[in-house]
C-alpha cells in the first residue's frame, strides 16, 4: 500500500502481517453481521457487546469482575474497583454520542471521555477533562513506560488530531490501533488513560463503518489475551520499529476477532432463546 505525506498511516497497512490481519478482521466482522439474529435483534446484540466490552476494559484496568456481577450491580461508587467498572460502563455509553464530533474535533471528544470517566468530578475540577500540565502526575499502573512531558503530549495530541481530521486511506483497524497506542503512550490525562484509549479505539471502529452497530468489542479480546500480552504488544508500539508496530496492530486485530467471537456466541444464544 502506498503512502503520501498527507496520509502517513497508510504505509502501516503494508507492514508484514498487517494486511492479513486487516483482511481477517474484515471477514470476521462480515460473518457476524450476516448472522440471521442481526436482522431483527441487533439492538440486543449491541447492548450485550457494550456490557461485555466495558467489563473487558475494566479488567485490563485492574477491576476483573465476573460478567454477571457487572450485569447485576447498580451501585458503582465506593471501592476503587467498583468505580473503575462504573467508569468503563459510562464511557461505553458515551462513545455512541460522540461519533459525529470525533472527525471534527477529536481533542474535544477525548476531553469529554476523561470527564465522563472521572465521574463525580465537575468541569471546574482543574485536573479533569483536559490534558495534564507540567508537574502533574499520572495514575496508570498497568503501563510502566516512561511518561512523556506535557509539552510532548500537547504536540503529539495535536498531530494525532490532524491525522484523524484529515482522514485517509488507512484501514480502520490500523487507525484504531494507532489511536489506541498513541493515547496509551502519551497518557495525556491524570487518570483513566487506558479506559479512554480503548474507548477511542471503539469510536474509530464504529465511525469508520467497520463496526457501525458496535457489536465487535475489541476490549473483550484485549482482556481475553491477558494483561501481559497487552503490555508486550504495546511495548512494540512504543519501540516504533516496523516489527513492533505490526505486532501491536495485529494484536488489536486479534482482539477485534475475539470480540466478534463473543458477539457470535451472543447471537447463537439469542437464536436458541437462551440469552
Amino acid at each position: 500500500m502506498s503512502t503520501t505525506a498527507s496520509d502517513p498511516l497508510a504505509a502501516l497497512g503494508s507492514l508484514p502481517g498487517v494486511a492479513d490481519a486487516v483482511d481477517s478482521v474484515r471477514k470476521a466482522v462480515d460473518r457476524v453481521y450476516g448472522h440471521r439474529v442481526m436482522r431483527r435483534r441487533s439492538n440486543e446484540v449491541t447492548a450485550e457487546a457494550a456490557l461485555r466490552g466495558s467489563r473487558g476494559s475494566a479488567a485490563l484496568a485492574g477491576a476483573d469482575w465476573n460478567l454477571e456481577e457487572v450485569r447485576r450491580r447498580t451501585d458503582f461508587s465506593g471501592e476503587d474497583e467498583a468505580r473503575m467498572v462504573g467508569a468503563a460502563l459510562r464511557l461505553t455509553a458515551e462513545a455512541g454520542q460522540l461519533l459525529s464530533i470525533w472527525r471534527q474535533s477529536p481533542l474535544r471528544v477525548l476531553a469529554r471521555l476523561h470527564l465522563v470517566a472521572a465521574g463525580g468530578a465537575t468541569p471546574d475540577d482543574a485536573v479533569v477533562g483536559r490534558p495534564r500540565l507540567a508537574g502533574e502526575s499520572v495514575d496508570e499502573p498497568l503501563i510502566e513506560a516512561p511518561v512523556p512531558g506535557a509539552g510532548e503530549v500537547a504536540g503529539r495530541l495535536e498531530g494525532l488530531s490532524r491525522l484523524i481530521m484529515a482522514g485517509g486511506s488507512a484501514p480502520a483497524l490500523v487507525t484504531a490501533a494507532v489511536v489506541h497506542g498513541e493515547l496509551l503512550a502519551l497518557r495525556p490525562f491524570g487518570s483513566h488513560n487506558g479506559l479512554v484509549a480503548r474507548t477511542a479505539e471503539r469510536i474509530v471502529l464504529i465511525g469508520s463503518g467497520l463496526d457501525p452497530k458496535s457489536i465487535c468489542p475489541a476490549e473483550v479480546g484485549h482482556a481475553e489475551q491477558g494483561r501481559a500480552a497487552y503490555v508486550a504488544a504495546f511495548e512494540g508500539y512504543t519501540a516504533g520499529t516496523p516489527e513492533g508496530m505490526a505486532a501491536w496492530i495485529t494484536h488489536c486485530g486479534r482482539s477485534v476477532e475475539l470480540g466478534v467471537r463473543e458477539s457470535t456466541a451472543v447471537c447463537e444464544a439469542l437464536q436458541r432463546g437462551a440469552a
